[in-house]
């Protein structure tokens, strides 16, 4: 365990703070039009340290707890009021932490310091036109061929994979298997010949670029494989309890996001001759809003504190998926009563809560949806 004090944390929150204030909300609109945020941005994150939490010192790392971590995603996500950029600046984050656990050192060699300092980009390319949450169902084939892999398929809804340099892709490389058998994990060249990318529309997370992958008979070493060949389900559903905490520190980042918006936005306005943070229902809103934040708040901490001190059991996992359907639901009722309370300017662009309404179902979805989190709780907890 990595030991931080609350004062430590606090340091950092501020430093988190004034970046989130000076360097990216002031922009967020213009990169909101332009449907991406500066690639220079990658760097300016690896200068500060910020892309290398968590990870080995050995590939240019720095050794963080993961309460640490959870501090950064909740306070860029309060004050910037975008999870966009958090998922296209952070997407490092799913796409890595496979290479660095089960990759050859070779490979972490060759992919993981550029990417720490911002020079390379890396993404996780999982799920499917046809498969969505069930990993089991995954039909890219990655077919040897002497020295390479020869591989062929289809990736979609993939975070950063418009100018990803490392693509961390499932595959089945064992086209005959069934179900999670002869599914494998591969790091894939973003130059790589015989691969497309398509770039989507979205809902939200207007800023952070999301793709659909092609590949047509694309050649990969196979010095690329990321641990043994048919062994990658287990390593695939390892990555997500992780992921699942991050969203959850971004729901709660997004919902506080919400919160202040609407007390500031009551505070102001003025309806039949008072403020309207001083009408009984308004404040019943803000102080419903409040219960939620940090109801949620308590849970998160408990789990990060529990997970820093090496607590991964099924009680934890179980806990994972409820505070994972717990945090975006707070989040979906967070941002429905600071619409509402702004009324109007609610539905204008340019106001947090308007960004945030229409980014929080994907958080709801992303890391596996609220049905089956229930679903792996249920079986974590035997019932």
């Amino acid at each position: 365990m990595i030991a931080v004090d609350k004062a430590d944390i606090e340091i950092f929150e501020d430093s988190a703070k004034r970046f989130a204030q000076t360097e990216v909300k002031p922009n967020l609109e213009a990169w909101e039009e332009a449907g991406e945020f500066p690639r220079e941005l990658y760097g300016r994150l690896g200068e500060m340290g910020w892309l290398a939490m968590g990870y080995d010192e050995a590939y240019g790392g720095m050794p963080a707890p993961m309460a640490l971590k959870c501090a950064l995603n909740v306070t860029l996500a309060r004050y910037t009021g975008s999870g966009g950029f958090l998922a296209g600046a952070f997407s490092h984050s799913i796409g890595l932490p496979i290479i660095a656990r089960y990759g050859s050192e070779e490979l972490k060699q060759r992919i993981i310091p550029d990417v720490l300092l911002g020079k390379k980009i890396s993404a996780l390319g999982i799920t499917e036109p046809g498969g969505g949450s069930d990993v089991a169902k995954i039909r890219t084939t990655a077919v040897r061929d002497g020295d390479h892999y020869v591989i062929d398929g289809e990736k979609t809804f993939i975070t950063s994979g418009m100018r990803a340099d490392w693509i961390t892709l499932a595959v089945r490389t064992n086209p005959a298997s069934k179900g999670a058998d002869g599914i494998s994990l591969i790091a894939v060249q973003g130059n790589a010949m015989g691969l497309t990318r398509n770039k989507l529309s979205k809902m939200g997370w207007l800023c952070s670029d999301t793709a659909m992958l092609h590949f047509d008979k694309v050649r990969v070493p196979a010095a690329n494989l990321i641990g043994e060949e048919g062994k990658g389900f287990k390593l695939i559903m390892s990555n997500f309890n992780a992921e699942r905490i991050t969203i959850a520190a971004i729901a709660l980042g997004s919902s506080l996001c919400c919160y202040d918006e609407a007390l500031d936005w009551a505070k102001q306005r003025r309806t039949f001759d008072k403020p309207l943070a001083e009408h009984q229902v308004i404040k019943h809103k803000l102080v419903d809003m409040r219960m939620r934040i940090e109801s949620t708040r308590a849970w998160l901490n408990n789990l990060v504190t529990r997970a820093d001190l090496g607590e991964t059991g099924c009680d934890w996992v179980a806990e994972v998926c409820m505070l994972k359907n717990h945090a975006t639901q707070s989040m979906q009722f967070c941002v429905d009563q600071a619409v509402q309370i702004l009324g109007g300017m609610g539905c204008m662009r340019g106001t947090a809560s308007e960004r945030i309404y229409r980014e929080v179902k994907v958080l709801t979805i992303g890391g596996g949806t609220e049905e089956i989190m229930k679903e792996l709780a249920a079986r974590q907890l035997g019932i």
